[in-house]
């Protein structure tokens, strides 16, 4: 179930929140919480939610053999860790392993045909958190079932983010209060998120799928090149519109979610760019994997090797493909080139910063869209032999009404943000709870006349 459906908005949450106001204390509100996430799970995964149980079951019996068991705990923890991983990789690649197998041995086998769970990587990265953390000591193990079972199911973080540590919401799984201030809050951020996704995100994404379904031999230069910029916003908007409105579900029902974007487009250097784009991943890495295989305390050749073990691992948590494992890796080549120096040349010319930062990003994103390297490599060949004349043009491909919405998006992504900041004015007026829910209600009710229109209504992380 999508957030930005009309069956959620209109149906689910009601349902749902007010549910939870009546029941009123927490325990009870956790057991209607957990039933209710089970079944937006079973909403679109009716089969896959007995595997989230199973995953449940076998890591809360795995916590508390851990907590009794201290002298073998290590043992607990590799073997809990290799099962969590080994479900991961069985959904999510043995289909894409079987397949390079087969390809490399000349196998006269059919690959392996096995669907992907939804979310299932968001969730066993919680798990997994919650289960290292408990084996380091950081919190007691939780021996309610029901609370350790929300706290990976909780819907509005399940199928996306995000990726939530439990010693960030373990005393809220009992202590949160409800405060009327808190859920219209909590309300606002959610229509600001269905805004950015329905209004934003869906209006450039008709166009980019438009273009990159076809033949990028028949394309203009220029038509990539604003295809990829759609795309650039497309994603931002559309994972970070879906953030925000896990964020706001949280503090609906009473909890608080870590922020997961912060402009990242107004970065000037990769290694800033991935402080600002997907936080809790970019964190989750950094705890359990930067930081136990040494980080950058072993020298400079040990931080470079640990940095492309991480961006290799950061693009193949992505999708089992190539062309992720490539944007992991190119990722972190510049993230090597600007700590080897480069990162000084960038400090003393902020705007150049800025314009090299979004052109690596950008073009990195093509490899992210577009199935298959040859095919991906095809359309930067394309992009950069703008002298060749083909079939479409600029003006036959976007649409007046896309390219509005991709100058708005370009200024939303930070440009506009900066102006309250540098004029009190600004900053009085958009302060004004007046002015916040005009704007929320107008938000939101263009968001729902596009759903109720039918409107084109992707969601790019569902596959990750």
């Amino acid at each position: 179930m999508l957030f930005s459906s009309l069956v959620f908005i209109m149906i689910f949450l009601p349902v749902v929140f007010f549910g939870s106001r009546i029941l009123r204390k927490n325990k009870y509100v956790n057991v209607f919480l957990l039933i209710a996430s089970l079944l937006f799970y079973a909403w679109g995964e009716p089969v896959y939610v007995f595997l989230m149980l199973a995953s449940i079951l076998v890591n809360y019996f795995a916590g508390l053999l851990l907590d009794k068991n201290r002298k073998y705990g290590k043992t607990i923890l590799v073997l809990d860790i290799i099962f969590n991983l080994g479900l991961l990789g069985f959904f999510k690649y043995a289909s894409f392993g079987s397949l390079v197998v087969i390809r490399y041995l000349h196998l006269p086998f059919n690959p392996l045909m096995i669907s992907l769970p939804i979310g299932i990587s968001f969730f066993t990265f919680q798990i997994m958190s919650y289960i290292i953390d408990l084996y380091r000591g950081r919190f007691p193990v939780q021996k309610n079932i029901i609370n350790l079972a929300l706290y990976i199911s909780f819907f509005p973080q399940l199928i996306a983010g995000p990726i939530v540590r439990y010693e960030d919401i373990n005393a809220q799984l009992e202590g949160r209060t409800f405060t009327l201030e808190k859920s219209v809050e909590g309300l606002r951020r959610f229509v600001l998120g269905l805004g950015k996704k329905v209004i934003i995100a869906n209006t450039v994404a008709e166009c980019c799928d438009r273009i990159y379904a076809y033949d990028p031999q028949t394309m203009s230069a220029p038509v990539i090149w604003i295809a990829s910029i759609l795309y650039t916003l497309q994603i931002y908007y559309d994972f970070s519109g879906y953030s925000d409105m896990a964020i706001g579900l949280g503090k609906m029902f009473g909890f608080d979610f870590l922020e997961n974007f912060n402009y990242p487009y107004m970065s000037k250097s990769i290694g800033e760019f991935w402080r600002r784009w997907h936080i809790s991943l970019g964190t989750w890495f950094r705890e359990y994997l930067y930081i136990p295989l040494g980080g950058n305390r072993k020298g400079k050749v040990r931080t470079y090797i640990n940095l492309m073990i991480v961006f290799f691992l950061t693009g193949f948590w992505h999708g089992a493909g190539f062309t992720f494992i490539f944007w992991g890796l190119y990722h972190g080549f510049f993230s090597i080139i600007e700590r080897l120096g480069f990162s000084k040349v960038l400090k003393k010319c902020p705007p150049l910063a800025w314009i090299y930062t979004f052109f690596v990003v950008n073009l990195g994103w093509v490899f992210f869209r577009v199935p298959g390297l040859g095919n991906a490599f095809r359309i930067v060949k394309v992009m950069f032999t703008p002298g060749l004349q083909r079939w479409y043009s600029v003006g036959e491909m976007i649409t007046h009404r896309c390219m509005i919405t991709a100058i708005l998006g370009i200024l939303g992504c930070g440009i506009l943000q900066l102006i309250p900041a540098k004029v009190p004015a600004v900053r009085k007026a958009v302060s004004n709870p007046v002015v916040q829910y005009v704007w929320c209600a107008a938000v939101f009710l263009i968001s729902i006349m596009l759903l109720a229109s039918n409107t084109y209504n992707p969601f790019i992380y569902f596959r990750f």
